[in-house]
């Protein structure tokens, strides 16, 4: 895979208090709050994103990387992009990643990313093509980005209320069947893994996802938590990575291969209709905070 390459030193990290870094950054990641995720996330036991971090370190083996929301007939850069920056992450630690999704997304990636493309609209369907999945080649770790999450009544939802089923395969089987950890990420509610939050979603008008994981991250935009991940996880391993090279890079492959920003539905580089350059600076904050919490 190309990337960017490490940058900085090497140096092993040691800080007094992981747990604070980590809320530090957690309390970042849902500064906005315009989807109500600071208020729901506070129902989260503090430290989700170091725990995440961890599970990813100690991942070593087939990673399964979850993602690709439908918008229209194509998809949105919010989701796809994040799975770019977790794929990477993981080559990185030597592990074995694979993106799953529908086939807008895989095709879009698939010169540049090993993946696998989902295509069972019914949860028995789906059960079946993941237990041949996994036995083809067991998961280590499980992740879910911004993938749609089936509601109680069975459907997936959009943030509109309105129904995307079709036009996207169902997923939670990939997290039920997988005898290893699973994360999930989400910004919303409607994704996989947010029925962890179920009694903080209940009060949101919005059809929330009923599926749970092990460590669920949330974020004002879920690209924005893969990020966030990717660069703990370096940082706990005494390097730091030059996020911010990717992404903009990325964004913009997406929306050549027909992705459009999820909340405008404009084909821009840009995520959840917040302004171009937002992640690079949420990338430049986090770098901060290592930083001061680094002990050399």
């Amino acid at each position: 895979m190309v990337g960017a390459s490490l940058c900085g030193d090497s140096t092993p990290v040691n800080t007094p208090d992981l747990l604070t870094t980590s809320q530090k950054i957690e309390s970042l990641l849902v500064t906005h709050n315009h989807r109500g995720m600071a208020t729901a996330g506070a129902s989260l036991e503090p430290g989700y994103l170091l725990r995440a971090a961890r599970l990813i370190q100690a991942s070593a083996g087939r990673v399964y990387i979850l993602t690709g929301f439908p918008v229209g007939d194509t998809f949105e850069t919010d989701g796809p992009a994040g799975a770019m920056s977790l794929y990477r992450l993981c080559e990185r630690l030597g592990s074995d990643p694979i993106i799953l999704s529908d086939p807008a997304v895989t095709t879009a990636l698939a010169a540049e990313f090993r993946c696998h493309t989902l295509t069972d609209t019914s949860a028995a369907g789906a059960r079946q093509s993941a237990t041949a999945l996994f036995k083809q080649a067991p998961p280590a770790l499980v992740i879910s980005i911004e993938r749609p999450g089936a509601a109680q009544d069975g459907r997936c939802y959009n943030m509109a209320g309105d129904t995307i089923s079709a036009h996207s395969a169902y997923s939670e089987a990939y997290l039920e069947l997988a005898n290893c950890p699973t994360i999930a990420i989400g910004d919303g509610g409607n994704e996989i893994g947010m029925g962890n939050l179920m009694g903080a979603l209940s009060h949101f008008d919005i059809h929330p996802a009923v599926s749970t994981c092990e460590e669920l991250v949330v974020a004002d935009v879920s690209n924005w938590a893969a990020y966030a991940l990717c660069l703990i996880t370096d940082w706990l391993n005494g390097a730091r990575y030059c996020l911010a090279d990717d992404v903009q890079a990325d964004l913009e492959h997406l929306v050549s291969q027909g992705a459009v920003d999820g909340v405008t539905g404009h084909a821009t580089a840009t995520e959840d209709g917040f302004a171009e350059q937002s992640a690079q600076r949420l990338i430049h904050d986090i770098h901060t905070i290592l930083a001061q919490d680094t002990v050399t």
